[in-house]
C-alpha cells in the first residue's frame, strides 16, 4: 500500500461517498482460503529457530522475527448493487537484531531455510553497516522469556466464517433501511481482519497470537433538490476487536433515551442506517449556530478522536522525544513538564488510563511485537501527566524497568516500532447519564459522531466537528444545529471538563487507519470515554465565508 493509497483510506471513515475505491492489502485469495489454519505452530517454531541460531552465529546479540499472516476482507455495496468483494493475504518473516549495538532489520517473503537465513545475514550485516554511523548504542529494557504461549482475541463468531451471502444481506439491507427512510444515496462497507502473528526472541519467547477486528460503516446522503445542497451522516459505529457478534444487535447494548440511539458492544447497523436517512433530513433544515462560548456536551462516539488526537498522540515518547514528527509532529508534553509531576494537564476529572488488555478494543493483545505481555497504566492521573507510552529502547530514558509493551508492526514487511495503545477517559464515579448531565447547561451545544479536525505540529491548537449538533437550552435540547466546529488547545480544553458520565455510559470508539512513520505505517486502536462536559468552549460557524 503506497502513501497515497494509505492517506485515502485513513480518511474513509469521514468520506464514505468512495468506499469504492479501497485499496487492496496484500494478494488476492479465495474466499475459502481465508479459513485456511495456515502453517502448523511447530512448523513456526522451526523456522524461528533458524533466525535465532543464524543470528547469534553472526554475532547478534539479540534477534526477534515476526511470523505474520495477514488475512482482510472487504465487502462494498451502494444502493442495491454490490460494488465489491475482496479477500486478500499477506505471509511473510520480519528479522530485527541487535549487532554491534545498532538495529539492523530485512524480511522475505520466501520462508524456507536457506531464504531465511540469507535475510537474518542480511538483517545483520545492514546493523553493522548502520553502527558506523549510530553515536549511542541501543539499551533495551529487560524482558524475560516466557517459552511457548498463545493468545486469541475472544469472539463468538469468526467473521471469515459467516457466508457472502449473509454479509451481503446485511449491506443491502442497511442500504434499502436508509433509502426507504429518505436518503438519497447510501453506501455501506463490512471490512474484517485477522492477524496471525507469531513472534519469537533470543529472550527465549516463542507467541502465537491469533488477532480479530471488524468495522462496519455507512454513509447516507440527502440531497436538497431545490438549493441543490446536500448533507451526509456517517454510522455511528466503532470498528472493534471483536468478531461477527458485533453485529448480532441486542437491546441491553442500546442506549435510548438521547436524540438517536446510540450503542455499547453491539451494534445494531440497519437501525443506524434508518435513523441516518431522518437526520441528513434534520441537518437539511438545522440552523446554523451562533458563534461563541458555548459548554460542551460530548457523546464517546465523538469524543474518542478528540482523546486520539490531543491525548494518544502526545503522550507518544518518540513525539515528546522529537524522534517521532509525521502524521501531525512531535509533542507540546516535554519531559520537563512530566518531571515537574504538577502539569495540570487536565481538570481533576480528567483520569486516562492506557490499555492493551481491554476486551472488546482494538489495540487489545495478548503480547506486543517485541514480546512484551500487555498491561494499563495511568497517563493522566487526577488531570496531572504522570507517565508515557514507551517501547523496550526508550524506557530506560525515563527510567523505567520494564517495558509498556506498545511495540507493533502493520505486516511482517515492516519493522515494529512505538505505537499508540488503547487511551481512553474513565468514567466519572458519580451517577450521572447523559440527558441528567444536558439538565444542568443553560447554553450548550450535544455533539455525537465524529467528523474532520485539524491540530498543529505540537498537537496543542486543534479544531473538532461531528456528525450531529443539538443545542441546549437551560438545560434542554431545543433543536438542531449546523456548521458547528470547536477550537481550544489541548490543555484549556482538557482543563474546562467539568463532568464524566459514569461506567453505564462507558463506550469504545476508535480507528483502524490510525497512521505514523515513514515509511507510513497504520494501526488499529481504540479509545472509551463516557459522555463529558467542557464549558466554555469556543465554537465558530463553519459555513461562513470572510
Amino acid at each position: 500500500m503506497n502513501r497515497k493509497q494509505f492517506l485515502y483510506l485513513t480518511g474513509m471513515g469521514f468520506g464514505g461517498a468512495m468506499l469504492s475505491q479501497i485499496p487492496v492489502m496484500g494478494s488476492p485469495i479465495a474466499p475459502e482460503a481465508l479459513l485456511n489454519g495456515g502453517i502448523d505452530v511447530a512448523v513456526k517454531k522451526q523456522m524461528a529457530d533458524v533466525v535465532l541460531n543464524a543470528a547469534r552465529s553472526k554475532g547478534a546479540t539479540y534477534a526477534d522475527c515476526r511470523i505474520g499472516r495477514y488475512l482482510n476482507q472487504y465487502v462494498i455495496t451502494r444502493e442495491n448493487k454490490v460494488e465489491n468483494l475482496v479477500n486478500t493475504e499477506s505471509y511473510g518473516m520480519g528479522i530485527r537484531i541487535i549487532a554491534n549495538g545498532c538495529w539492523g532489520f530485512a524480511a522475505t517473503d520466501k520462508l524456507d531455510n536457506d531464504s531465511i537465513a540469507k535475510a537474518t545475514a542480511q538483517a545483520v550485516a545492514i546493523a553493522k553497516e548502520n553502527s558506523r554511523l549510530q553515536s549511542e548504542q541501543v539499551k533495551l529494557l529487560p524482558q524475560k522469556g516466557y517459552g511457548e504461549v498463545s493468545w486469541k482475541t475472544p469472539i463468538e463468531r469468526n467473521a471469515f466464517e459467516v457466508p457472502i451471502k449473509e454479509k451481503v444481506d446485511l449491506l443491502l439491507s442497511v442500504n434499502d433501511a436508509a433509502m426507504k427512510a429518505g436518503a438519497n444515496y447510501v453506501n455501506s462497507l463490512l471490512f474484517l481482519v485477522n492477524e496471525q502473528k507469531y513472534f519469537a526472541s533470543t529472550d527465549g519467547s516463542y507467541i502465537d497470537q491469533d488477532v480479530h477486528r471488524i468495522w462496519p460503516v455507512f454513509g447516507a446522503t440527502k440531497i436538497d433538490a431545490k438549493s441543490g445542497k446536500f448533507e451526509t451522516r456517517q454510522s455511528l459505529s466503532s470498528p472493534r476487536g471483536m468478531g461477527y457478534e458485533y453485529l448480532m444487535p441486542r437491546e441491553s447494548d442500546k442506549i435510548k433515551g438521547t436524540p438517536t440511539i446510540l450503542y455499547r458492544d453491539r451494534y445494531d447497523m440497519i437501525e443506524d442506517a434508518r435513523a441516518a436517512a431522518v437526520q441528513v433530513d434534520q441537518k437539511l433544515k438545522a440552523k446554523s449556530v451562533e458563534p461563541g462560548k458555548y459548554d460542551l456536551v460530548l457523546d464517546p462516539s465523538h469524543l474518542w478522536l478528540t482523546i486520539h488526537e490531543s491525548v494518544g498522540h502526545p503522550t507518544e515518547l518518540d513525539r515528546v522525544l522529537g524522534y517521532e514528527a509525521n502524521f501531525a509532529g512531535t509533542s507540546f508534553l516535554t519531559l520537563d513538564k512530566w518531571e515537574s509531576r504538577k502539569f495540570q494537564f487536565g481538570s481533576k476529572n480528567v483520569n486516562i488510563l492506557a490499555d492493551k488488555l481491554q476486551p472488546g478494543s482494538l489495540g487489545a493483545v495478548g503480547y506486543d511485537d517485541e514480546g512484551v505481555k500487555t498491561k494499563q497504566w495511568d497517563i493522566i492521573k487526577d488531570g496531572v501527566l504522570v507517565n508515557y507510552q514507551s517501547i523496550r529502547d526508550q524506557g530506560h530514558m525515563i527510567g523505567l524497568k520494564e517495558s509498556q509493551g506498545c511495540c507493533y508492526a502493520d505486516n511482517w514487511s515492516s519493522v515494529q516500532f512505538q505505537r499508540m495503545p488503547n487511551i481512553s477517559l474513565q468514567a466519572g464515579k458519580v451517577p450521572l447519564k447523559p440527558m441528567d448531565m444536558i439538565k444542568n447547561v443553560e447554553k450548550g451545544i450535544y455533539i455525537i459522531g465524529d467528523s474532520s479536525f485539524s491540530i498543529d505540529q505540537q498537537r496543542y491548537n486543534f479544531q473538532f466537528s461531528g456528525q450531529l449538533y443539538y443545542e441546549i437550552k437551560n438545560g434542554k435540547i431545543v433543536g438542531m444545529l449546523n456548521d458547528v466546529a470547536y477550537q481550544s488547545n489541548t490543555q484549556e480544553f482538557w482543563n474546562s471538563c467539568s463532568a464524566v458520565c459514569d461506567q453505564s455510559d462507558y463506550r469504545l470508539g476508535g480507528s483502524f487507519f490510525d497512521g505514523k512513520g515513514q515509511p507510513t505505517q497504520s494501526s488499529a486502536v481504540s479509545h472509551g470515554s463516557a459522555t463529558a462536559r467542557f464549558n466554555g468552549v469556543n465554537i465558530i460557524n463553519t459555513a461562513r465565508k470572510i
